[in-house]
């Protein structure tokens, strides 16, 4: 077993599903010391497990319902018998994780069942707390730093990599249906989701919502960056890495004059090691500057209950209840549909 029982066998699956399924959380993590790496790779390989049986497969509400039944065997100590479920049960009992960050991510992806539609950037953001600010501040817990004003900046880099992922992948996503731009943003350009949707085109008013998001995303950069000095020395660089690599993704975008519907922004291996060096410079500096006003900055709204949470201020039982709330949506729609099929 590793320091944090994990099997090295399980680790080593974990390791090899993110060296295919996510490179540039792969190139970053390399950079994180192994006390920290080795539980990162495990939570983000059960992340992307989860994400990628809801966003891959054909039952949707069903594939959410079922990691909803395994986050409760792994917090239960009985983890399906899986190398990742039991990589993530390991990593559960020895960072005591609050279980509301875990159910954050499984609202998120019960939103994408639902096909959810988010009306202003506001709800952009509260999607991207769920998908992606609730793994950092899962990191953060896993790195056992608990100060609320780290975990709020932890909270501003998970949201600005999801706005990036969102303004690179908008034409890959209305080809399968999905929306994540503000229907607000559509509505003022006098466009419907559906008229959208059934002809993406990448004309003046598309690139411009495409701005929207990565101006949004790089303010949020900027927020996070002070927050890292608040990470233990030996984890700065490779978080570093991670904030310049997926900013990265959002320039590449900028470079194809926001054109993100007929071709996809990626990155080379060159452009990844020349961020790394400039990951390296920064963390050199980082500790020697004054921590900036921005560190203290409240939380965005939509992230505030991620940092309650992680920092152990409250006991989230509103959050617990809107969670079962929006499953027990998504199982009545589930058994809806099976008497359906079977009335058929």
């Amino acid at each position: 077993m590793t320091a944090h029982g994990i099997a090295p066998a399980d680790l080593d699956h974990c390791r090899a599903m993110i060296r295919t399924g996510s490179l540039s959380f792969h190139a970053a993590s390399r950079l994180l010391p192994a006390k920290v790496r080795d539980p990162a790779l495990a939570l983000y390989a059960f992340c992307r497990l989860a994400d990628d049986e809801v966003d891959e497969g054909a039952d949707k509400a069903g594939a959410v319902l079922r990691l909803r039944d395994r986050l409760d065997l792994a917090y239960a100590g009985r983890p399906r018998n899986a190398p990742e479920d039991r990589a993530f049960a390991a990593i559960v009992a020895a960072h005591d994780m609050p279980r509301a960050l875990p159910d954050a991510l499984l609202e998120g992806l019960a939103w994408d069942a639902q096909q959810r539609r988010y009306a202003t950037l506001s709800d952009v953001r509260a999607y991207s707390a769920r998908v992606a600010a609730a793994v950092g501040a899962m990191m953060c817990v896993l790195m056992d730093v608990r100060c609320a004003d780290t975990l709020a900046r932890a909270c501003d880099l998970g949201v600005a990599m999801q706005l990036t992922n969102i303004a690179r992948d908008v034409g890959e996503d209305a080809r399968e249906g999905r929306l994540y731009l503000p229907t607000d943003w559509l509505a003022e350009a006098g466009l419907t989701p559906a008229a959208f949707l059934s002809n993406p085109q990448p004309g003046p008013v598309q690139r411009l919502m495409v701005r929207r998001l990565l101006t949004e995303a790089d303010r949020l950069y900027r927020r996070s960056e002070s927050g890292i000095a608040g990470l233990p020395s030996t984890a700065r660089l490779g978080i570093w890495a991670a904030r310049l690599i997926y900013d990265g993704i959002g320039r590449q975008v900028r470079r194809q004059d926001y054109d993100s519907i007929t071709r996809r922004a990626r990155t080379t291996k060159v452009q990844k090691i020349v961020w790394i060096g400039q990951a390296a410079g920064l963390t050199a500096v980082t500790y020697m500057m004054p921590r900036p006003a921005v560190m203290f900055a409240p939380p965005l709204a939509e992230v505030a209950f991620l940092v309650d949470a992680a920092g152990r201020r409250t006991r989230p039982a509103r959050r617990a209840t809107a969670v079962l709330d929006t499953l027990a949506d998504l199982a009545r729609h589930e058994a809806g549909h099976g008497q359906s099929r079977q009335s058929a």
